[in-house]
């Protein structure tokens, strides 16, 4: 099942995307009562689609983030060809990089990524795999992480990597993520969550990124270093998960951090799974972005100025 959010009559409401087609699920106010209701709830969602009362066609309406979570968990240089591509802390690729952004960040597709020259002049973007939790826990092990899984969302984990990227001069390099990750529209997600039972292993995922066209990044979720079910147990250790947390999955080589020597970027290309183009610059305004995930859908936004 694919649900989303949508506007239309001036009113955002929770559907599921059938084809062309957006069909409402009437009885949930938002996404995270939809997931709080369990199995129960999934079910009443079938059959919602099965009578299809509400059907609209998706050009009639405007689809709004899937979800608007609480709480983003965040976890960086968790890809081997993204960390031989830019400089590196002592722990990149050792352990997971923990951090967060809130909901003020999080846009949907077909939004507008602020460009503002007064936070950044080099924006970066980074396709993710997000997770979205179903059930609560704390504490989780490894071999029943999964269990806790309502589904799974497309992310654009956008990154202002001057705010992020600091060096000193003797060549030590560490990360300031609150600057360089949490700010407003720094959080696309969508365009809907596949739920769990469509996606059985989240390790076998073709990931890309295409920006006007061209393909940036390429990569299996297989190449992560921490998979899925770590990193749930690993933000689980901190925080009791609750319905409706995501989890961004950090993100593979390709970035445009990796053509920038200032920063410590290295042209890698990629896991060597598909010819990447190396990009020329960051991102300005009127690029296009396209995240794309394998059994979930592609992720779309311009970048403008505010």
């Amino acid at each position: 099942m694919k649900i989303v959010r949508f506007t239309a009559d001036g009113v955002t409401r929770v559907g599921a995307l059938e084809g062309d087609a957006v069909v409402e699920l009437p009885g949930f106010r938002d996404t995270q009562a939809l997931i709080a209701g369990g199995a129960a709830a999934l079910e009443a969602a079938r059959k919602a689609i099965a009578a299809g009362a509400g059907r609209r066609a998706l050009t009639s309406v405007k689809l709004a983030a899937p979800i608007l979570p609480s709480t983003v968990l965040c976890s960086g240089s968790n890809y081997t060809d993204h960390n031989k591509e830019k400089a590196n802390t002592p722990i990149s690729g050792k352990e997971p990089e923990f951090f967060v952004k809130t909901a003020d960040c999080v846009i949907g597709t077909g939004d507008t990524i602020i460009h503002d020259e007064r936070l950044s002049k080099k924006l970066d973007a980074e396709t993710e795999l997000a997770i979205v939790i179903g059930k609560a826990g704390r504490h989780i092990p490894v071999e029943r992480a999964l269990e806790h899984v309502f589904g799974y969302t497309v992310a654009n984990d956008v990154t202002a990597r001057e705010r992020q990227v600091r060096r000193n001069e003797q060549g030590f390099t560490w990360y300031e993520v609150g600057r360089g990750k949490a700010f407003e529209t720094a959080c696309p997600l969508g365009p809907c969550i596949v739920t769990a039972d469509e996606i059985p292993d989240p390790q076998k995922l073709r990931l890309r990124t295409r920006i006007n066209g061209e393909l940036r990044q390429s990569a299996s979720t297989g190449n992560m270093i921490f998979s899925c079910a770590d990193l749930i147990h690993f933000f689980s250790i901190s925080f009791t998960l609750k319905p409706g947390f995501v989890i961004l999955t950090g993100t593979p080589g390709g970035t445009a951090w990796s053509t920038d020597p200032e920063l410590g970027g290295k042209w890698v290309g990629g896991d060597g799974s598909e010819t990447l183009v190396p990009a020329k610059g960051y991102l300005k305004p009127g690029d296009a972005i396209e995240n794309e995930l394998e059994k979930i859908g592609v992720l779309r936004n311009t970048v403008g100025t505010g």
